[in-house]
């Protein structure tokens, strides 16, 4: 499996981006318009939250679902065992420490943007009749959308006693349209391929990873294919350290209609239940 570099920059990205999300459902982007300083900056404060006893003030809502999640809150889907890692959830208006606003919320406004190229390219490169069946075309399934989610991602330090089986992020697929994956601070990301075979995913710095999700998938009846993939613990002298990442899950509005028996909410609220992020 060859996730394919491709350069904002150059003469024509959007064909090797389709190109390489139509093969594996992964594509890094170097050369883009979001500032590496902002990136850099804003994975500094969060850090520096997590490190902090404030985090507990900003608890996440059960029904919005927006704030800071407790370590091994989560679960991949049909997995038992709960991640190694704690995150806090960034939705329009989410109430955030002001130390933290500025940055977090222009990196969150500048992918949603980024995010809607991409989905242009994926609509003016997909086939007719891949397109023909969608209810709206894709960029515009997220215009206005109050579902876009910036999670900010805290994998701690490990000591190699963790529970047999547990690892940083369990093997999963995404379940928005396309994910935007800021450039993570560590190795550790890895994509499964047709084989069954795990392939790491360079680490590029400053680069953007976008993979597609289950959301989009559905939609274009698996045409654009929402990739397994999973973030493995660390090795060695890596076990000690912790690894950051800001993944950016580009969604349709809640009305949207993958298919004409499924809204986006509707398939939101059954994959969030199979995580155990909602009752």
């Amino acid at each position: 499996m060859k996730v394919l570099t491709v350069d904002y920059q150059s003469n024509n990205p959007a064909r090797t981006f389709c190109e390489s999300l139509e093969s594996t459902g992964f594509a890094v982007l170097n050369n883009h318009p979001i500032p590496p300083k902002l990136i850099h900056d804003t994975y500094n404060e969060w850090a520096e939250f997590f490190r902090g006893e404030e985090k507990h003030q900003y608890t996440f809502d059960a029904e919005t679902q927006a704030g800071y999640f407790p370590f091994r809150s989560e679960n991949a889907k049909d997995s038992p065992i709960k991640d190694l890692k704690e995150f806090f959830h960034i939705y329009p208006r989410t109430r955030l420490p002001r130390s933290l606003e500025k940055n977090s919320l222009e990196l969150y406004e500048r992918l949603i943007q980024l995010g809607s190229e991409m989905l242009s390219w994926l609509q003016n490169s997909a086939p007719a009749a891949v397109l023909a069946p969608l209810t709206e075309p894709l960029p515009s399934m997220v215009e206005g959308s109050q579902e876009n989610l910036l999670r900010i991602i805290h994998y701690p330090p490990l000591n190699g006693q963790e529970e047999s089986g547990a690892i940083r992020a369990a093997a999963h697929e995404d379940i928005n349209l396309i994910t935007l994956l800021c450039s993570a601070t560590a190795a550790g990301l890895e994509v499964l391929d047709k084989n069954g075979n795990w392939h790491a995913v360079p680490t590029v710095m400053d680069s953007i990873t976008i993979n597609a999700g289950d959301m989009l998938q559905k939609a274009t009846h698996g045409y654009f294919k929402s990739t397994t993939h999973r973030v493995v613990n660390p090795v060695g002298s890596q076990l000690g350290t912790s690894r950051y990442s800001m993944p950016l899950f580009l969604h349709p509005r809640a009305e949207v209609r993958l298919t004409p028996d499924t809204t986006a909410r509707q398939y939101l609220d059954q994959r969030l239940r199979e995580i155990g992020l909602k009752k």
